[in-house]
């Protein structure tokens, strides 16, 4: 039998409910899980690269045929594929974002159901269970000991006991206990105030490629800038050649300095890692967590419903101090009766034990991770009275009981332990635990996750640490560790021992790889102390007393079966609760990272190329060697198209810090060497030709000596080779072979090598650029390490 049977408020009816979405009283807030659309396209479309293309282009189409504008329609492409990919990660995320989301339950007409947030009416009875979010503004209408977690908004860390006709905040969450509250507040009132909130909380994930790529960019238009407005000046009034022809080679001056593809592959690059992942049954709230998770040195894991499986079953019952085994099977199943929303342990014990007494619960004390048990008071039927406890032995009992050391063969066995104690004091008394008599011992096994080794294993190829954080028994939680051959189980810790100093809590945590008896409150210092230390640290959680560690980890990931408030502030939802999806995770973060690093080094070393031939142009007064369609053929065959394969390949090296000095140490010497080479044929070519062909004859060698320097820096790019990045780089120089044999081609893109002297000089003027490139880009390492 339960607790005394009270009237409970019917909430709603279905007519008050229709009534109320008439009035248009419902909470209709946004989804958040990714951009609208129209945002989507803005976003592609109106960039500034775009609109100095886009000018440029319409000059071309009024002055030269249309080979020189065919830059122009790569804009268009790339324009499209990144408006068509972002599109389906939104496709994906949406999808995702209906599956994770949280459903709270409302009580409409005497029944309560589950309903999506955006169906509730203002006056809704919404119930509450442990790890349930508040979603709106209400006024509590029941409470069975509850208490909420209101540090998300107040910073406050200690839990709020709540009574009927109190206030209750969207954004807060239940920690303890059960009830209902009735909403005052919904859609855009509720959610301004937690908007403001949000504003306050909910730091978008830094992204240091997203700033890194801001950062270059912004350099390369100060670069721009001026060497343009040189270059015009150069073109138009130094030389008194065809107008239209100086404007064709100005604007091929311009456009290569413009690295127009880089915000294009970081975007679709991110946007497929989130369609990958979403196949996964992975869900990214945010973008650049990809790239946090791609940065990640330690992973501190829940042992619950990270390693063992959510549901546990009773093993053994010890009954202690000579108590008798059948009184005390009735307890057991009394207590398992008397919590509304029982855990998997309790859970165990009611599987075990069914209630079959008539016994009446008269108060509770539901469980809670800060006190590390559950109580209540029964009247037993017979007149008697008697309260008890069910929770952590190493709690209950003072140290240096005889009962521990039984205790701690089976926690070494990494069985888990409640102790069952009669107590004399009130439930509500803070010495409730004092003099708490031990009845038994109640032996749970746990059911390890059968992935869970694999992933483990992962995480030590990769030298990533992993650290297992639990409220549990510290040995009890370091034997289920050493079952899954995790390195470090057998340094165990208890987290009561830990230092309060940070620096010395850091040193612990380096050194040791279990912790038990971990409070909330401890779990967020420890990730705190881990990142003073430098570590970019992930944090996996499913229970409320894992919010504040998620929020303030680099990358929180929450399972999918976690409670709402974990959910939401975590950047990443496992909807399928299987850690072993997270080895993926990582590999994808990596792979997006590593690849853009390298592909940001080919489109800016065409930038450096440029800047520097429009120098040099400017310097010795002469026509710019190039017309745009030559630009655009180099720069599609030994950049674009390699870029965006070598953007999307597999790439398991983990991300390192400093993205824009990374790049640059290569870009610049490459660009440098590039553009001497290119400048150095072009000067003996109008030596060495004349008559009124010899500009053209001029641009196809320093053409020839421009695409070979840059096959090289492709090559090098691609290092370590593999069958397909080698097909890659000969596939481009197939290309341009043919442009060069074919007599169409030759035309379309006036290029045609004239006589033998020049094009090899060319050629030996490329093959000492690339030999120097070998000796810079490996001299860089040495001297620069990243």
């Amino acid at each position: 039998m339960g607790p005394p049977v009270v009237h409970r408020p019917a909430g709603l009816t279905s007519a008050e409910v229709a009534e109320r979405v008439a009035r248009g009283e419902v909470n209709d807030v946004p989804v958040r899980s990714s951009r609208s659309t129209t945002d989507i396209v803005r976003a592609n479309v109106f960039t500034r690269f775009n609109a100095i293309i886009g000018v440029l282009w319409v000059i071309m189409l009024f002055v030269a045929p249309i080979q020189d504008s065919l830059f122009g329609f790569v804009i268009i492409a790339n324009t499209g594929i990144g408006i068509i990919q972002e599109l389906r990660a939104k496709k994906t995320l949406d999808g995702l974002a209906v599956i994770g989301e949280a459903k709270p339950t409302v009580r409409r007409d005497g029944v309560a159901a589950e309903l999506s947030t955006s169906e509730i009416v203002l006056g809704d009875l919404i119930e509450l269970g442990p790890g349930d979010k508040v979603v709106v503004d209400g006024e509590v209408a029941e409470a069975d000991s509850l208490e909420i977690d209101e540090s998300l908004l107040t910073g406050e860390a200690d839990p709020v006991v709540k009574k009927p006709g109190d206030r209750m905040m969207s954004g807060s969450f239940v920690v303890a206990g059960g009830g209902a509250f009735t909403a005052t507040k919904v859609g855009r009132e509720a959610y301004a105030a937690q908007l403001a909130e949000e504003a306050s909380r909910f730091t978008l994930v830094h992204s240091e490629l997203r700033t890194g790529i801001s950062t270059i960019l912004k350099y390369v238009t100060w670069m721009m800038v001026p060497t343009a407005i040189g270059l015009v000046i150069s073109q138009l009034v130094v030389k008194d050649n065809n107008f239209k022809d100086a404007v064709a080679r100005t604007v091929g001056g311009i456009v290569p300095m413009i690295p127009e593809g880089l915000v294009l592959l970081t975007s679709v690059a991110f946007a497929i890692g989130v369609v990958r992942l979403g196949r996964k049954q992975c869900l990214v709230q945010e973008l650049p967590a990809i790239e946090g998770l791609a940065r990640v040195d330690v992973v501190c894991l829940d042992k619950t419903g990270t390693l063992t499986e959510g549901g546990m079953d009773v093993t053994e019952l010890r009954p202690l101090n000579g108590a008798d085994e059948t009184y005390v099977r009735k307890v057991l199943g009394a207590l398992g009766e008397s919590d509304p929303r029982p855990n998997a342990s309790l859970q165990a014990i009611i599987d075990a034990y069914p209630d079959t007494v008539e016994w009446r619960c008269t108060e509770a004390l539901p469980f809670s991770s800060a006190r590390k048990y559950s109580g209540a008071a029964f009247s037993e039927g017979d007149g008697e009275n008697s309260t008890w406890l069910l929770g952590a032995p190493d709690v209950l009992l003072p140290a240096g009981d005889p009962a521990l050391t039984e205790i701690d063969h089976l926690n070494e066995q990494g069985l888990r332990v409640l102790l069952l104690a009669r107590t004399v004091h009130e439930l509500d008394s803070p010495e409730v635990a004092t003099g708490a008599r031990p009845t038994a011992l109640v032996v749970l096994e746990q059911r390890l996750r059968p992935d869970a080794a694999d992933t483990l294993s992962y995480f030590a190829e990769q030298n990533v640490a992993t650290k297992v954080i639990s409220g549990d028994n510290a040995v009890s939680v370091g034997a289920v560790a050493g079952k899954l051959d995790m390195p470090g189980a057998a340094n165990t810790v208890d987290a009561r021992t830990l230092p309060a100093d940070r620096e010395e809590m850091a040193k612990v945590l380096d050194e040791n790889a279990v912790f038990g008896r971990v409070t909330p409150q401890q779990k967020r210092d420890m990730v705190a102390a881990l990142q003073s230390h430098g570590h970019t640290v992930a944090m996996t959680g499913d229970g409320v007393n894992d919010v504040l560690a998620l929020k303030d980890a680099d990358i929180g990931v929450s399972m999918g079966s976690g409670s709402e408030a974990t959910r939401a502030v975590a950047q990443i939802v496992l909807l399928n609760n299987s850690f072993a999806t997270l080895p993926s995770v990582v590999a994808e973060g990596r792979r997006v990272i590593g690849n853009i690093t390298r592909v940001a080094t080919l489109f800016l070393t065409k930038t450096v190329y440029s800047v520097l031939l429009a120098v040099l142009v400017v310097c010795s007064q002469v026509e710019y060697p190039f017309l745009p369609r030559h630009l655009t053929l180099l720069s599609t065959l030994t950049i674009g198209v390699p870029a965006f394969f070598l953007a999307l390949a597999p790439n398991k090296e983990r991300a390192k810090p400093n993205f824009v000095r990374r790049v640059m140490r290569y870009a610049i010497p490459g660009g440098v060497i590039a553009g001497a080479a290119t400048f150095a044929t072009y000067l003996l070519a109008r030596h060495h030709y004349t008559g009124p062909d010899a500009l053209a004859a001029e641009t196809s060698a320093a053409t020839l000596t421009l695409f070979l320097v840059s096959m090289w820096v492709l090559a090098i790019i691609a290092r370590p080779y593999t069958w397909w990045r080698l097909t890659l780089v000969a596939a481009m120089g197939g290309a341009f072979l043919l442009v060069l044999v074919v007599p169409w081609l030759q035309d379309f893109f006036a290029l045609k090598l004239v006589g033998v002297t020049m094009p090899w000089t060319a050629v030996a003027i490329a093959a000492a650029g690339a030999a120097l490139l070998e000796f810079a880009w490996r001299w860089v390492d040495r001297r620069f390490p990243a």
